[in-house]
């Protein structure tokens, strides 16, 4: 029984490495334990050993992401 035990964001990729941040502390990960979907800046959740793209919480942070800059722009 698996089911989700942490949530992470992914920084980057670094060579056979993924670089995932968790609650602010960044932990290497082998690529074989990343969905090949994933992406830099993906929000991501490891199910069943598994780190697979949190769909609803990327899009959620890139509408965040867009309103800052947006009102950055505006000035």
């Amino acid at each position: 029984m698996g089911g989700i035990d942490m949530k992470g964001i992914v920084d980057r990729f670094e060579g056979e490495f993924v670089v995932i941040e968790i609650n602010g502390v960044t932990k290497d990960f082998a690529r074989s334990e990343v969905d090949s979907a994933v992406e830099p800046g993906d929000s991501v959740i490891l199910i069943d050993g598994k780190w697979v793209t949190d769909d609803d919480e990327t899009k959620s942070r890139v509408g965040v992401i867009k309103e800052l800059m947006k009102d950055v722009w505006e000035d």
